[in-house]
């Protein structure tokens, strides 16, 4: 190969695949010294030199400079050889340089575009770059349905060398992507006058985004939602029409549970009770509110409490009065045992009523029991005199036939006395 075709190719390749020249030459360097070792016989002393300006090949041995065997000298195998180790660094110096490119965006949200879907995932490309990055079915919102050459904003959030290709793992469920989406679409967000405090998110349904503001004078709400809502409307666009409660963060815990309820309304602070030992917070609140407070399939208060970092319990005022009646009749004075005071409950009575008459049976005799069953025949016979009369009837045919065999009993010895006679 001529000196300008070298430089040539050098180029083109640093123009197509935007790897550094310097990596090229010294990737095409230790190539050819890898196919002059092989050729020579030995394992090292033989190293290729490239002049970077004239593209000049030179060849050092142990005992100097030789020169470079052609490609004619080295075989077709060797050149073979020597273009593969090439190619082969040229793929590792991509995968190097995309993973230090990405490595300083994990946790940032960038534009994309759907290129391909496969199964339950799905490839977009990064827009600005020519990397794919994969959204897997775990990262995606499974109510929204995507299509190829959608442009959609995603979270890259991580990135790992698999041999020699780059893996971009990037998130549209995780909740960082709506904090992010935050600081994108809300300057003071981003400026550091409003901090969002905490997020919680059930992705396709319902998301809760606790903001405090860190001057006193600028709304914090008011900041997020921007003029007749179209900063929100932004991000309720990304997010697939996804429901949104922006609310103010407090450090007080019966405050942040007041605001974390919405759209529950009319909650007392009075009404707001908190467990410290359990970390719990009981909440009373009324009956038109409770559905709103709990939320379709329990959402609202599950997201509360992940707001919160406690368990919520909420009752109505009549549940709560109907559990302490319940648990007054169910406890008994501690002093007399249970099973001597008379104001026992029915749960324990009835197993001790149950256990008396299993132990009794076995020593009651079944004879004893015999007088039982001939106490329901006295009012049968009162009530039917007919039936009297049919047992008396039928009494009277047995002794009818036992006459007639007296009768014959006592001819017989007369009978017997005559011939005895005769």
């Amino acid at each position: 190969m001529r000196k300008d075709d070298l430089l040539r190719m050098i180029d083109a390749i640093h123009r197509e695949r935007g790897v550094e020249l310097d990596i090229l030459f010294e990737a095409l360097e230790e190539a050819l010294s890898m196919a002059a070792r092989k050729r020579v016989g030995v394992e090292e002393g033989y190293d290729v030199k490239i002049n970077r300006r004239n593209g000049e090949i030179s060849l050092k041995g142990p005992d100097g400079s030789v020169t470079l065997p052609s490609a004619e000298e080295l075989g077709r195998i060797a050149a073979q050889n020597t273009k593969q180790a090439f190619m082969q660094k040229i793929r590792e110096a991509e995968r190097d340089k995309v993973y230090e490119q990405f490595e300083d965006q994990i946790g940032t949200v960038v534009s994309a575009i759907v290129h391909k879907l496969e199964g339950p995932n799905i490839l977009v490309a990064l827009s600005g770059s020519k990397t794919e990055a994969l959204l897997p079915r775990s990262e995606r919102v499974l109510s929204e349905r995507l299509h190829a050459g959608d442009r959609i904003r995603v979270l890259i959030k991580e990135v790992r060398k698999e041999g020699s290709r780059v893996v971009i793992i990037v998130s549209r469920r995780d909740e960082e992507y709506v904090r992010k989406l935050f600081e994108v679409e809300i300057p003071e967000i981003r400026d550091g006058l409003i901090r969002v405090m905490k997020v919680a998110r059930d992705a396709g349904y319902r998301s809760k985004v606790a903001v405090y503001s860190m001057d006193p004078r600028v709304d914090c709400i008011g900041a997020c939602l921007g003029v007749r809502g179209t900063r929100i409307r932004n991000i309720n666009d990304e997010l697939g029409q996804e429901k949104i409660d922006i609310i103010e963060w407090s450090d007080s815990l019966e405050e942040l549970v007041q605001n974390a309820l919405k759209p529950a309304k009319d909650i007392l602070l009075e009404h707001i009770f908190a467990d410290e030992e359990n970390m719990s917070v009981f909440v009373l609140v009324s009956e038109d509110q409770k559905p709103l407070a709990i939320g379709m399939g329990g959402r609202n208060v599950r997201l509360a409490s992940q707001i919160c970092g406690w368990d919520i319990d909420i009752k109505t005022p009549e549940e709560y009065e109907a559990e302490l009646l319940a648990s007054e009749k169910g406890v008994a004075p501690p002093e007399p045992a249970a099973d001597e005071t008379p104001e026992a409950t029915a749960e324990e009575k009835a197993p001790t009523e149950e256990e008396a008459p299993a132990e009794e049976t076995p020593k009651a005799p079944v004879e004893e029991e015999a007088p039982v069953e001939e106490t329901p025949e006295a009012p049968a016979e009162e009530e039917t005199p007919a039936e009297e009369e049919a047992p008396a009837e039928e009494k009277e045919a047995p002794v009818e036939e036992e006459a007639p065999a007296a009768e014959e009993e006592e001819e017989q010895p007369v009978a017997e006395g005559q011939e005895n006679k005769g």
